[in-house]
């Protein structure tokens, strides 16, 4: 199971989805029923919270947090934990992103190009380097970064979404293959919850059953947390009928349900993000922990 949170999922910005009904970021939310059909895309609107300049943000300060929890702090787990709430917030933001874009063809291309840019500083940052022998192999496709995982489940969508020739079928089944493959950043588990998670987008009832089903799931690979703050946890010593829940929840990957009261309450405004900036924070980012890598391990 991978364990860095590398997700960074730009939404096109007011000018590339063409919906120009508020000042900022050019967005409104429906004013009835999440039933209303959107400007772009097909079928009704993500009933989530839309406001995905503001929680690109959100999700970058929390990527930053858990990149430096695994190589510049790993004896503060709790680190680690925080940036879990990154990756399912990005993964809604391609949701959205993928119901108002123009053109999937283009985001698929700036997803892809924005990848392999960063791959190289990606594996020098998480110390991929030199752990194959094969120089080459180590710099551009050993252990890809997260945006791997992001073309492939926003290329499952797409297939969904058109059902040209089946691909509704095979476009998804293809994603998850692929991801097992190439051993993207989540495994195929991270492209399934960004199916799963469009699958549910037009109620939030059920976008909550999605994550905390999922999540509970995915916990079931990690073992419980030991400690919290350097409190220790001893699930033993619990009543049952607490300590039987806690076992459950306590767990790396089902920490991702704090992603969800940024995903489910609306925000009323939001933040507005240049589309270049939304491509180029992935990077910077990298350089951010890289360069505090250099300066507290040298």
């Amino acid at each position: 199971m991978p364990t860095t949170q590398e997700s960074f999922t730009p939404v096109p910005t007011a000018r590339e989805s063409g919906n120009h009904g508020s000042p900022v970021m050019g967005f409104r939310y429906p004013d009835s029923s999440p039933q209303k059909p959107a400007r772009r895309g097909t079928g009704p609107v993500p009933a989530g919270n839309l406001a995905t300049g503001t929680l690109k943000y959100i999700a970058l300060f929390f990527m930053i947090i858990d990149h430096l929890g695994a190589v510049v702090f790993p004896r503060i787990p709790e680190m680690r934990i925080l940036g879990r709430i990154a990756f399912p917030i990005y993964c809604w933001c391609m949701v959205a992103g993928f119901h108002f874009t123009r053109s999937v063809p283009r985001y698929l291309m700036r997803i892809l190009v924005t990848g392999l840019i960063s791959q190289p500083l990606y594996a020098i940052v998480m110390n991929h380097v030199g752990t194959t022998g094969n120089i080459l192999y180590d710099y551009l496709l050993n252990k890809p970064n997260i945006f791997l995982t992001l073309f492939l489940g926003l290329a499952g969508l797409w297939g969904i979404r058109e059902k040209k020739w089946g691909s509704h079928i095979w476009g998804p089944a293809a994603a998850v293959a692929l991801a097992t493959v190439f051993g993207v950043d989540y495994g195929w588990r991270g492209v399934l919850f960004i199916m799963l998670l469009y699958a549910a987008r037009t109620s939030r009832p059920a976008i909550a059953a999605v994550m905390i089903a999922f999540f509970l799931y995915w916990g079931t690979f990690y073992y419980p947390t030991s400690s919290l703050f350097g409190i220790p946890i001893s699930l033993s010593e619990l009543p049952f009928w607490l300590s039987q829940p806690l076992n459950a929840f306590l767990r790396l990957e089902t920490y991702g349900l704090l992603s969800m009261p940024f995903i489910l309450i609306r925000f009323r405004k939001d933040t507005r993000m240049m589309l270049w900036m939304s491509y180029s924070l992935y990077p910077a980012h990298l350089l951010l922990v890289w360069l505090v890598k250099t300066l507290v391990l040298g």
